[in-house]
């Protein structure tokens, strides 16, 4: 389930969209102010917290638009192969709709608060919605896949602010004291999202036609960005005009993109062969190391890179990254091999990947309230053991294997979520002054969204690479008109096919067989990167009891 896939747990202090000039105006009570979770800055902070139907309302329209951000980030998962046979391309160029989106995204979130100070987050916000409503109806317009792809980059790029703007909206509306239930709340929308998206998707797909899984987005956006505005159109946050890094922000979309195009045009143009790929991968490397020195001396960074200089924040976000790129990358191979090889219809895809849901929005606020309590990085590695177990059960799966056995190493999975994502942000923003938590949240959420879309392009593109060398090993023993292989034959011709329908029927057999294998080769793999991370997890430093108390508070927080 794709967030831009499952929801990144809040260690209380996440709003990236809060400005550098924020600072915490109280929490739950025991919680030093220094480590208490900033509210929206300026009017929105001093407001007073709203109450009876108009908090229902507000909390309503927020959660919704949340949700319809996080579901539009897995709801394509399962209509990828739909999508691809509409426009005439392979199910792997298809991914591009999901990628697309990720990386999009990925390069906006840092822009957030630089957006929210010029603008105000009220009007941003409310903006951000009425244009993921107009970039949602150009996608189910969409022609070409070419036409589609730019849609899903245009709605990434104004779906950025959403998620961070709705959550400190959210504090605002709420009082001090009931800050933790705001996030709670919060965040268990951020989870159901991701097992509605498969299913709902799922059955448009089968049931209507796919652009329908944009076109849902019209009116409930429109619905919630009117509330939105509505209500809080008077706790409109002050504005001041900072200067931005115009130069560190065009590095920044030359070397994620170019590095993006790299991995999803590489296998169909024979990676480094190709002087295309070698001019994306040079681009990227210098665009790259071009990034970090001018974001390194610049005044105002879109990034700020000093803070990998803290061990937890460098260690946190690095194991957080990989590992949310694993699991976004596992996240979407699962349908692709369901639908393409197992027979599975779009519908019935969704209902074998929406259990992961289950114990996650029924752990997610027990592991927020003992984050503080509990070493947080021995959740975590309780976590990424659950992972790994989820992934060697799937790495067992054979053309054979039924949907019982496919639900389960599913349903476990939501637990491995649970621990995963709040305790790890709670370690990388550990330590971290309230001036630049928003930073750090932002930088986290850019490397996290990062990961999870290059990790598409990894995972699919391994997957054809095993597929192939898998059909070599399984036909080099073959030979035509003898053994096994001549006896099928004649059965299958006895059976009423054509030479050419039974060699294309064993084909197709030896082709899941290959597919299969490959599947099961990379969720092995990545069962043994997610024991390997363990170590990294152990480099950090266990954040104090005050410092967890945030994430306490922020149960359930996305």
């Amino acid at each position: 389930m794709a967030e831009a896939a499952p929801p990144l747990a809040a260690s209380g202090p996440t709003p990236p969209a809060a400005s550098d000039a924020s600072r915490p105006a109280g929490s739950a009570a025991g919680v030093p102010p220094s480590q208490r979770p900033p509210q929206a800055s300026g009017a929105a902070a001093a407001s007073e917290p709203l109450h009876g139907l108009t908090l229902l309302a507000g909390t309503l329209a927020l959660s919704l638009a949340t949700f319809m951000n996080v579901l539009d980030s897995s709801i394509a998962n399962v209509s990828i192969p739909a999508i691809a046979g509409d426009m005439g391309v392979s199910p792997s160029q298809g991914t591009w709709v999901i990628t697309s989106f990720g990386v999009a995204n990925a390069i906006s979130v840092p822009l957030t608060g630089w957006l929210t100070q010029r603008f105000g987050a009220v009007r941003l916000f409310t903006t951000s919605v009425l244009l993921f409503v107009l970039t949602s109806w150009l996608c189910g317009f969409a022609p070409s896949l070419e036409l589609l792809i730019v849609g899903r980059v245009l709605q990434g790029l104004v779906a950025g602010p959403m998620i961070p703007l709705s959550q400190t909206l959210l504090l605002s509306s709420y009082p001090r004291a009931k800050a933790g239930m705001a996030l709670a709340l919060w965040g268990v929308t951020t989870l159901v999202a991701p097992v509605v998206g498969p299913l709902l998707g799922g059955w448009i797909t089968d049931n209507l036609t796919w652009p329908w899984i944009f076109y849902i987005n019209v009116p409930v956006g429109l619905f919630a960005a009117a509330m939105t505005w509505t209500i809080y159109r008077h706790r409109e946050t002050p504005t001041h005009k900072r200067p931005i890094d115009t130069v560190g922000l065009a590095l920044l979309v030359l070397w994620v993109g170019s590095l993006q195009l790299m991995l999803d045009k590489g296998k169909e143009l024979d990676w480094f062969a190709s002087t295309q790929i070698l001019t994306l991968a040079i681009v990227a490397v210098v665009g790259f190391a071009v990034f970090l020195v001018w974001e390194l001396t610049d005044e105002h960074p879109v990034v700020d890179l000093r803070l990998f200089k803290g061990r937890n924040f460098a260690f946190g976000a690095l194991t957080l990254s990989v590992a949310y790129g694993l699991f976004f990358g596992n996240v979407v191979l699962m349908p692709l091999w369901l639908q393409q090889w197992m027979g599975y219809t779009a519908t019935n895809a969704g209902m074998a990947l929406a259990p992961v849901g289950v114990f996650a929005i029924v752990l997610t606020p027990l592991v927020g309230r003992k984050v503080a309590v509990w070493d947080p990085r021995r959740m975590a590695t309780g976590a990424f053991v659950v992972f790994a177990l989820v992934l060697w059960l799937r790495s067992q799966f054979t053309p054979q294997t039924d949907l019982l056995h496919i639900l389960i190493p599913t349903l476990i999975q939501g637990a491995a979520m649970a621990f995963f994502f709040i305790p790890l942000t709670t370690i990388t923003l550990a330590g971290i002054g309230p001036e630049r938590i928003a930073a750090a949240a932002g930088l986290s959420n850019f490397t996290r969204i990062t990961a999870g879309a290059m990790g598409t392009s990894i995972a699919t593109t391994l997957w054809e690479d095993r597929a192939t060398l898998h059909h070599a090993h399984l036909t080099e023993a073959l030979a035509q008109g003898h053994g096994v292989f001549g006896q099928t034959v004649e059965q299958l011709q006895a059976a009423g096919l054509s030479h050419e329908q039974a060699l294309a029927s064993l084909n197709r057999l030896i082709d899941q067989q290959a597919f299969t294998r490959a599947a099961d080769d990379i969720f092995y793999g990545s069962a043994l990167i997610f024991l390997g991370l363990i170590g990294l997890i152990w480099f950090t430093r266990r954040p104090k009891a005050a410092e967890g108390a945030p994430a306490a508070d922020a149960g359930g927080a996305h």
